[in-house]
């Protein structure tokens, strides 16, 4: 649970010091952990694109996972099975998204009123 957040340390304004108050004055907090911050502030807390689970085979067919069916022959019978194919698969890349959804680390409480 809650694998989908950034695994940068000190990410967070309050990541660098011990207190937890979020001061960034106070000993204990390093000159890029405050530059991330910036930049943070200064950036969209929107995400326009994401890395795309899918794969192309050879084929280019488009799916999550592919499955070759091979056919045992196991005490004179004869049974189908479905064995995974790995090789030869290409990542779809990049995607841009249709609605911009907002960054799992966006360090704001949001609520509808």
């Amino acid at each position: 649970m809650g694998g989908s957040g950034s695994k940068t340390k000190g990410y967070w304004p309050f990541a660098g010091s011990g207190s937890g108050d979020g001061d960034p004055t106070k000993e204990g907090v390093d000159e890029q952990s405050l530059a991330r911050l910036r930049s943070f502030r200064n950036g969209t807390p929107f995400v326009f694109t994401r890395r795309s689970s899918l794969y192309f085979d050879e084929d280019g067919d488009l799916a999550h996972e592919f499955y070759e069916e091979t056919v045992v022959t196991k005490n004179g019978r004869r049974r189908s099975k479905l064995k995974k194919i790995q090789k030869n698969l290409i990542p779809q890349g990049t995607i841009h998204l249709e609605h911009p959804c907002i960054h799992v680390d966006f360090p704001v409480v949001l609520c509808e009123v």
